[in-house]
């Protein structure tokens, strides 16, 4: 079981800088809804996407932010998870596991019903994991190799149960997929789907119904749903949620400007302060689970520098984090506190912040038995001067931060060489550990549980992607523990072991996550976004949102055209 962490753990070298800078937002990450004795029903929200809307699936929208986005509100889940990366029941009512972890129980809702009015049910969710273990090329291969090893039953028409070959702990993550309704595309394959009339007219059990289309000459340029009045977490307080698709950031803030819409669905770095100079312009920003890195290959034995921990830390107090973020990132990132996220459940507090100190690093490796020439060149204890060849993807936004890096390191003595390669190479380079060290962006995406088991475990050097060869029995074993115990508890303990053992080696760097920004109409009330595992997280608490109370029920909001 343990290889088949599925958490679209692929490391990217993306040219995304999405989110808001933290010190001028104006609403937190973690905005408190405001208060309102009585929020009434009503109103439209119009929305500005950036791409197009290709099918309203969930089994087709890995690739495709929109059509995520959409579906969020379309379709439910069994789960979700909370803000601290801990599963909330969606259409799981209860659940249970066993004492080894290898059985968990689920309840549906009783009252959960398709937007066609059928009940949901066991069947459903049994057609759509037929769909996930089926061999078809639209699932990855590592998801439906991992899904065709568990065993799903039906105990009743409420409650199903899973089995595992072996405990899993992380099992919660694979069960946020959303559901198909059986009773309308039982008898279809995955293929078959694909091109099916249902894309362009989903059936959800989600806050909203598809309404249809929105046609500007001909062409689809958005969507329009409808509340639904039987959501078995109540009727959604606005009545119609509309998006409106635009081909990038800055057409879509056009579009607001021009009040074509109330809300933006992602603001670039460059149109930021445009918006925050818009009177009335709610923005809100969430860390993205999206980690840049700098691997260093610890087991390099042509250079054994890399071994050592205290040359690792040196290099780390002299990165400019913050520096890098302000300068490429227009200050929209956040520096990143060891392998796991803060804020979530797992996070260990007490873990070094490495704040940039050249002169930190130069006591560290003065230490370490480093010296320095007379043209201050860095010489390693055997006299060899120290020359590092640093990886990097020929993108514009990380050759600008390779730039820094090489910048900051040469500031120490330290020789840098660039090796600029496509992305392909790159991770192939990685895969075969014939690097020394490498800048890459790891997605963490849709992966709320913390387990970093498959980037710092031994057993992961060979075939995995521990792409550092970090070589730390205890830190593996805590790691394995933590992945098979079902006991959140002793978790937390274990993952605080493991992040405290990689405080004090450090066998890579991490640098920083990049922020989302999200802005909104100051007339849509309640909304509130935390740490997201998806932008399409921004909608879990979009049936509590509203625009009309019994105090402005005369300002209703009309769709925008």
């Amino acid at each position: 079981m343990r290889r088949f962490r599925w958490q679209l753990l692929i490391v990217l070298i993306t040219g995304l800088a999405v989110g808001l800078i933290l010190v001028f937002q104006r609403s937190t990450s973690t905005s408190v809804a405001e208060s309102t004795p009585n929020p009434i029903t009503g109103g439209a929200y119009t929305e500005a996407l950036v791409g197009g809307i290709v099918r309203l699936n969930p089994m087709f929208d890995r690739f495709n932010q929109t059509d995520r986005d959409v579906d969020r509100l379309i379709f439910s889940s069994l789960f979700k998870f909370d803000a601290n990366g801990l599963p909330v029941g969606d259409l799981a009512a209860s659940w249970d596991v066993s004492a080894d972890g290898t059985r968990y129980t689920v309840v549906l809702r009783d009252n959960a019903v398709w937007h066609d009015g059928a009940p949901v049910s066991s069947q459903d969710v049994l057609f759509t994991l037929s769909l996930l273990q089926s061999d078809s090329n639209f699932i990855p291969e590592n998801l439906r190799t991992f899904w065709q090893q568990i065993h799903v039953s039906a105990l009743s028409d409420l409650t199903l149960e899973f089995s595992l070959p072996n405990s899993f702990a992380p099992f919660f993550d694979y069960l946020s997929f959303q559901i198909l309704p059986s009773h309308l595309l039982g008898n279809l394959t995955l293929d078959e789907l694909v091109d099916h009339p249902f894309n362009l007219a989903p059936v959800g059990s989600g806050p909203y119904r598809f309404k249809e289309f929105h046609l500007t000459d001909g062409q689809v340029d958005g969507v329009n749903l409808q509340s639904f009045e039987y959501y078995f977490q109540g009727r959604p307080f606005i009545d119609e949620i509309n998006f409106r698709t635009f081909s990038n950031s800055q057409d879509a803030l056009g579009a607001y400007l021009a009040d074509e819409v109330d809300g933006i669905g992602r603001i670039d770095p460059a149109n930021l302060t445009a918006a925050l100079n818009q009177h009335g312009l709610d923005l809100h920003s969430s860390r993205l689970p999206r980690l840049t890195m700098v691997f260093l290959n610890t087991q390099n034995l042509a250079q054994p520098v890399l071994q050592k921990a205290d040359f690792r830390k040196a290099v780390m107090a002299a990165t400019n984090r913050q520096g890098m973020i302000d300068q490429v990132f227009n200050s929209q990132a956040v520096p990143a506190l060891g392998p796991i996220m803060s804020g979530n459940w797992a996070f260990f507090e007490g873990q070094q912040t490495y704040q940039y100190d050249v002169d930190m690093a130069r006591q560290l490796l003065a230490g370490a038995g480093f010296s320095w020439s007379d043209a201050g060149q860095l010489m390693s204890p055997d006299g060899a001067q120290v020359r590092v060849t640093l990886l990097v993807q020929g993108d514009p936004e990380h050759n600008q931060l390779a730039a820094i890096l090489a910048e900051n390191w040469e500031a120490i003595g330290i020789k840098v060489q660039l090796d600029v390669r496509p992305y392909a190479e790159l991770l192939s380079a990685l895969k075969s550990h014939s690097y020394e060290a490498a800048l890459a962006d790891i997605d963490l995406s849709s992966t709320p549980d913390p387990d970093p088991y498959s980037f710092w475990a031994e057993s992961q050097i060979e075939n995995g992607q521990n792409f550092a060869q970090w070589r730390n029995t205890t830190a593996s074993e805590y790691l394995e523990q933590a992945r098979t115990q079902p006991d959140r508890s002793l978790r937390v303990r274990l993952y605080r072991n493991f992040q405290i053992l990689f405080d004090e080696d450090l066998p890579s760097l991490p640098l920083f996550y990049t922020v989302y920004n999200y802005g909104v109409k100051s007339s849509i009330k309640n909304v509130s976004i935390g740490p997201l595992y998806d932008p399409a997280d921004r909608f879990n608490s979009v049936n509590t949102w509203y625009i009309l109370s019994e105090t402005n029920a005369a300002q209703v909001a009309t769709p925008k055209e």
